[in-house]
């Protein structure tokens, strides 16, 4: 029983890993990614999708992003909810291709980016710390119940700060990795 509430954090804390990578790639760096648009819903049809169930999302330059819509019909709703969804981002499209031309970024914005990184990383560990608490409680009930020694739940306390410190040094490298990215101009 201990050692299922250990998985548990386990895969709590891979959730939060995965869901903080998820964050990451839609940050605009400079660089042209699909993950910035793939997951705009667009109105198709009577029915709100996903940008990347309506068309093909390719990067033909290091600043651009081109998509191609499988219907042409649906080439206006595309334009319109990506210029809804706030991204900075102007489409531009020749009857056939909606291009999409990332700015440069300045100095200020990357500050703002690097901060959003360090909120990102900062919402992970606290989902980490969550989990942990969590998990110590059932355990110390477990104790308390008679369920397991108290030897037993020492040892399972530090398999969980291993797991929770483990968790946060990811969390710090991938923090680091994007901050390096975001600063690299």
């Amino acid at each position: 029983m201990p050692d299922a509430i250990l998985n548990e954090v386990k895969l709590k804390t891979n959730k939060a890993v995965e869901f903080l990578q998820t964050e990451f790639s839609k940050l605009q760096t400079g660089r042209a990614n699909a993950a910035l648009v793939e997951n705009v819903m667009v109105e198709s049809y009577g029915a709100m999708m996903p940008l990347k169930g309506l068309a093909s999302i390719s990067v033909p330059e290091s600043n651009q992003i081109a998509i191609q819509p499988w219907s042409r019909d649906q080439i206006t709703s595309i334009e319109k909810a990506i210029t809804a969804a706030n991204l900075g981002l102007n489409p531009r499209s020749d009857g056939i291709v909606i291009r999409l031309t990332l700015p440069p970024l300045t100095e200020e914005r990357r500050k703002d980016l690097v901060k959003l990184v360090h909120k990102y990383a900062e919402d992970a560990k606290i989902a980490g710390r969550n989990a942990r608490h969590e998990s110590l409680t059932k355990l110390k009930n477990m104790e308390k119940e008679k369920e397991i020694s108290e030897d037993l739940l020492n040892s399972k306390e530090k398999e969980l700060q291993k797991i929770v410190d483990d968790f946060n040094a990811k969390v710090e490298d991938m923090a680091k990795k994007k901050e390096k990215d975001v600063m690299t101009v």
